[in-house]
């Protein structure tokens, strides 16, 4: 405990105001993010847009992936620039994109402000992880970066929780207003307290299209290391289950959960809780559920972090992707609250025993002097997981588990008339004259629709990805690296 406190008092002002940032900026980031899938594809007459779920997918994997490709260009801007005035930038584009992404409507022009914010966030991202390597040493780096981690998921669970109370308390736009209001917060952060780090002045004459074409290379030049580009490209795979959570997780609770029964739970043990993380409408958010994921990870890394220290690196992300493999199926998988819930719970515990693992299995196939090089590789495969998961959440699950496909195709098979799903007639008008017609209950319509259609059904899809990319990484670890150690 002495030399902790020791290493704490070491760490400089800058290292503390980049944590607070960091919190703020995954805060505005994953606010919006948790419930960016619903707010895209519910009923315009709640507020949102009405999208369809290719539509969303589209906008969400390919967004997100161009935000994790970026960095390897936004990072040479950076150094060449200055850390200070590529977050005065960063956060001018990102406050004015949520604030714009929340005015539009339109299907092009909320693509665009989304864009806009991934541009933001990717001028971000390597300039923040920069100061924290620039802010730490060889003694307090190991801390430094756990506390790093730590605000990270503080971030990404207060943020959905904030979302969460403010779409149904005030609407939608609220929760864009939230976030840029975060960002806002960072911006006279940098102006007041942000010191910009000693770093490697880059020559005047070279000039930013050249700093950019070096970057570039260099990354190709350690994509060269085929254990380091057959390990990127097995990962892909679990990234592309991993969004799941958040990508289809959210509309599957939607659409098909019951968690009214899981409020009323939580009400018999304490009034007082049900109503703070529940609704007006005594259930309880898709988002809030998910939320579960972060809260626990904050809880529980440290003790997992030490359980799987001493396993070796691929060891630890092949048992944490199996874990993740069995945590999505059980959330897929029914209607009961209960299964989703422990879903959630197994797959947090999957993520914390591999995903931290995977950075340090990069770092340490790097060669001396390579490590931040080979590191800026570790978001390629996070890009391609996001891109091939926008058609799985978007396509795939449009038409093997939307709840309003599925009716469609039900109200046709019958010979039943509804209008068509437009502006005027909205997607809850659209199940208010079905269950008119069907003589059926919200949730007598549901259980018919999930009877006849198995929705459910694509949790094995999810899981099957999962568990080939774990027998990939057995295999790679058989025959690539012999199962010897990776020291």
């Amino acid at each position: 405990m002495g030399n902790f406190t020791k290493v704490i008092k070491k760490f400089p002002k800058t290292f503390w105001v980049t944590n607070v940032m960091e919190l703020f900026e995954r805060w505005a980031w994953y606010g919006l993010f948790a419930v960016l899938a619903l707010y895209l594809t519910n009923s315009t007459d709640e507020g949102a847009l009405g999208f369809s779920h290719a539509q969303k997918g589209s906008m969400m994997g390919t967004v997100t992936a161009i935000l994790y490709f970026l960095p390897v260009i936004t990072g040479a801007i950076a150094d060449r620039l200055g850390y200070k005035k590529v977050l005065l930038v960063a956060y001018i584009i990102l406050s004015s994109g949520y604030l714009m992404m929340g005015y539009f409507s339109s299907y092009y022009s909320v693509y665009l402000a989304f864009l806009w914010i991934a541009v933001g966030a990717a001028l971000f991202k390597p300039v923040i992880s920069a100061t924290i390597v620039k802010t730490t040493n060889k003694e307090s780096a190991s801390i430094g970066f756990g506390l790093f981690y730590m605000i990270v998921n503080i971030g990404g669970f207060v943020g959905p929780a904030f979302a969460s109370k403010l779409r149904y308390e005030y609407g939608w736009y609220v929760v864009f207003l939230m976030s840029a209001s975060a960002i806002t917060i960072n911006m006279i952060l940098v102006l007041l307290f942000y010191k910009e780090p000693n770093r490697e002045k880059i020559k005047n004459n070279i000039n930013i299209r050249n700093t950019i074409k070096k970057s570039v290379l260099n990354i190709a030049e350690a994509l060269k290391d085929v254990k380091l580009l057959v390990f990127l490209i097995i990962m892909v795979g679990f990234w592309t289950m991993f969004n799941q959570l958040f990508y289809t997780l959210p509309n599957f609770i939607d659409q098909w959960v019951n968690t009214s029964v899981l409020y009323n739970t939580l009400y018999d043990i304490s009034p007082g809780l049900a109503q703070f993380i529940g609704t007006s409408e005594k259930t309880i958010a898709p988002e809030m559920m998910i939320n579960l994921d972060a809260g626990l990870i904050i809880l529980l890394q440290i003790i997992i972090s030490t359980l799987v220290m001493k396993m070796r690196a691929v060891n630890s992300i092949i048992s944490g992707i199996i874990v993740n493999s069995l945590g999505i199926g059980l959330a897929f998988a029914t209607q009961n609250v209960s299964f989703v819930i422990f879903g959630i719970m197994i797959f947090a515990i999957g993520e914390m025993a591999g995903s931290p693992k995977y950075s340090e299995y990069i770092g340490k196939l790097a060669p001396k002097g390579k490590e931040a090089l080979y590191m800026g590789t570790s978001f390629l495969p996070v890009a391609v997981g996001n891109f091939i998961t926008g058609f799985l959440s978007g396509n795939l699950y449009g038409t093997m588990s939307d709840k309003t496909t599925l009716l469609e195709k039900e109200i046709a098979l019958r010979g039943l008339n509804i209008p068509k799903i437009t502006e005027k007639f909205t997607q809850n008008d659209y199940f208010a004259s079905a269950m008119k017609q069907l003589n059926m209950t919200s949730q007598e319509l549901t259980d018919m629709l999930w009877n006849n259609y198995s929705p459910g059904n694509i949790w094995y899809i999810f899981s099957a990805i999962g568990i080939a990319t774990t027998i990939a990484l057995f295999l790679y670890d058989k025959f690539m690296l012999k199962g010897i150690s990776e020291e």
